[in-house]
């Protein structure tokens, strides 16, 4: 069956080559000029990636990015004029799974599409990597996380310390030691910066900051991941 494709895209001189190249190449090809027209293909259950330009009229790729990011598991590959490395960062940290500037050659975008489709294909594979923990599943791999199904969108140092607490569920962890798993990425980290992402990894799992259920405060020592 061919992969479904959404092409997010304004400029109506560079839409159809893509989708001609696109759908020569096998895939199967639905064209929107803005978000308000995505929104019937983004519903699609059957939709599978999604080539998104930075610089939409209305609401802009990077709000549509995180928006999708809550509701849908495909691949998305954002594509901009704009290639500031902030801006790809920006994208990346949004839930992208890659990022061309433009101009760029349509054999490229095909390439990457398939390198995206093919890591998805491999995630819903089982995977010894994947914790099924009471409503969450973490997938440690593709470094996703969802409850009930929904996915939940975690900065890269929440997500290290989730991996380090549901390692050993249970087990309490001191700041010092939750803090080695975000210094590579925080030069500047602190102490209480662990605190500032416990907190909101409580936010964002849906715990109760007073009562909380799943990641414990461990007074005096440091925190722990309670398993449902």
């Amino acid at each position: 069956m061919a992969a479904k494709v959404l092409l997010i895209e304004d400029d109506a001189a560079l839409a159809p080559l893509v989708a001609r190249h696109l759908g020569d190449s096998g895939f199967e090809v639905a064209w929107a000029a803005d978000a308000v027209a995505a929104e019937p293909h983004l519903s699609d259950p059957a939709l599978d990636l999604v080539v998104l330009d930075l610089m939409l009229p209305g609401e802009d790729g990077l709000s549509l990015c995180r928006r999708l990011r809550r509701t849908r598991d495909v691949g998305i590959v954002m594509v901009t004029a704009r290639g500031e490395e902030a801006d790809r960062i920006r994208g990346l940290e949004l839930g992208a799974d890659d990022y061309l500037p433009k101009p760029f050659s349509l054999w490229e975008l095909e390439a990457r599409l398939k390198a995206v489709l093919r890591r998805y294909a491999k995630g819903r594979e089982p995977s010894s990597s994947v914790r099924e923990l009471g409503p969450f599943r973490i997938d440690l791999d593709a470094r996703t996380l969802a409850r009930d199904g929904l996915t939940i969108e975690l900065t890269r140092s929440e997500f290290d310390i989730l991996t380090r607490l549901v390692g050993a569920p249970g087990k309490v962890f001191s700041r010092e030691e939750l803090l080695e798993a975000v210094q590579g990425g925080e030069t500047d980290a602190f102490d209480r910066a662990v605190d500032t992402h416990v907190s909101n990894l409580r936010r964002k799992l849906g715990d109760d900051p007073r009562n909380p259920a799943f990641l414990k405060t461990v007074w005096g020592v440091g925190y722990r991941f309670e398993a449902p």
